[in-house]
C-alpha cells in the first residue's frame, strides 16, 4: 500500500503546518484544573475570535456587497462546508426564511455526506471532491449566485472541488477559513481567513473556528438583508410570523414602528395578510393594502422609500 502511505504522509506533513491542528504545552494540565479556572481559560481563548473576524472587515464587506448585487440580480447564496462548517451553514440558511420573510431557496446550506450529516458524521464524505459540484449542478448554478466555502482547515476536498466548479460557472465564490494562505482561499474570489490559532482542545475546530465562522456567515447574511431592505430602523420587518411568539412579535414591532395600538396593528396585520412591511406603510401613509403594495413593489421593498414615496 505505498500510494496509500504516501498521501497520509502527505496529508500529516500538511496538518503539521496549520495553526487550528497546533499544541501549545499551556494547555497540558487541562484535567487538574478547577472547573472554575477551565472556564476562564476557555473563555480567554474565545475572546480572540471577535478581534480575528474583525481583522478581515475589508474581505467580509467586499463578499457582502458581492451577495447583495447578485441577489438582486435574482441569485441565491449557497454554502458549502463539511462536519461543523456544513452545519454552520445549514443553520444561517435554514434561519434565514423566518427572519427575513425569504424563500428557502435564496439561501441554501450544503453538507458533505448529505442530510444525514446534520446530525451525525458520514465517512470520509469531505474527502469526496465531485460531491459538491454534482450537488450545485443539480441546483443549476449560474453565474447570478453566490458559492461561500467553509472550512477551518482550509483544504476539505468537498469544498475546494465545489468553489473550483462554482469559480467555472462563473458565480462569485467565497472562502470562509481558520487559516492563512489557505487552499480554499486560493480558489475563492474572495478570501476570508480569520486567524483563530489553536483550538482549546487541539484540533477541535467546532471550537473557535466554528464561533469565528458563525460570525461570519451572520455577517453576510444579515448585513445583505439589511441592504435589501429586509430590516427598518435596525428591527426585522420581512419576518414569518410561523408561531405564536412571532406573531406577538409582528403585532409589536408594527406597534413600535407605528405608534399605533394594539388593535390597530392587529387589524392593520390581517389586511396585510400578516406582512408586518405592508401593515407598517398602511398605518403610517393611511394607504390601502393594494396602494402600499404597489409602492413597496416599486421601492425594491425597501420601506424607507415607499414610505417618502407615498406621504
Amino acid at each position: 500500500m505505498p500510494n496509500e502511505h504516501a498521501r497520509l504522509t502527505a496529508l500529516l506533513d500538511v496538518l503539521s503546518t496549520l495553526g487550528t491542528e497546533a499544541s501549545t504545552t499551556q494547555r497540558g494540565d487541562l484535567d487538574l484544573l478547577e472547573t472554575a479556572e477551565l472556564v476562564r481559560r476557555m473563555n480567554a481563548e474565545d475572546h480572540r475570535v471577535p478581534t480575528a473576524v474583525g481583522e478581515r472587515s475589508t474581505e467580509i464587506a467586499a463578499a457582502v456587497d458581492g451577495i447583495t448585487e447578485r441577489f438582486r440580480a435574482g441569485g441565491r447564496l449557497i454554502y458549502l462546508g463539511a462536519g461543523t462548517a456544513g452545519r454552520v451553514g445549514v443553520l444561517d440558511a435554514s434561519e434565514c426564511p423566518p427572519t427575513f420573510g425569504t424563500d428557502p431557496s435564496m439561501v441554501v446550506g450544503l453538507i458533505a455526506g448529505g442530510e444525514t450529516a446534520i446530525r451525525a458524521a458520514v465517512e470520509n464524505a469531505e474527502d469526496d471532491d465531485r460531491a459538491a459540484a454534482m450537488s450545485l449542478q443539480e441546483l443549476g448554478l449560474t453565474e447570478r449566485d453566490t458559492v461561500v466555502g467553509i472550512s477551518a482547515s482550509g483544504r476539505t476536498p468537498y469544498v475546494v472541488g465545489g468553489l473550483e466548479f462554482a469559480r467555472g460557472v462563473g458565480a462569485l465564490t467565497v472562502a470562509i477559513a481558520s487559516n492563512p494562505a489557505s487552499e480554499i482561499g486560493a480558489v475563492a474570489e474572495i478570501a476570508i481567513e480569520v486567524v483563530t490559532g489553536p483550538e482549546f482542545i487541539s484540533g477541535s475546530t467546532r471550537l473557535k473556528s466554528g464561533t469565528a465562522q458563525k460570525l461570519v456567515v451572520n455577517m453576510l447574511t444579515t448585513l445583505s438583508m439589511i441592504k435589501l431592505g429586509k430590516t427598518h430602523h435596525g428591527v426585522m420587518v420581512d419576518l414569518l410570523a410561523t408561531n405564536e411568539k412571532l406573531h406577538a412579535r409582528s403585532i409589536r414591532t408594527v406597534t413600535e414602528l407605528t405608534g399605533s395600538g394594539v388593535d390597530e396593528a392587529s387589524t392593520t396585520l390581517d389586511e396585510a395578510g400578516g406582512s408586518v412591511k405592508l401593515a407598517i406603510l398602511m398605518i403610517s401613509t393611511g394607504a390601502s393594502a393594494d396602494a402600499a403594495a404597489r409602492a413597496l413593489d416599486g421601492a425594491d421593498g425597501i420601506l424607507r422609500v415607499a414610505i417618502a414615496r407615498l406621504s
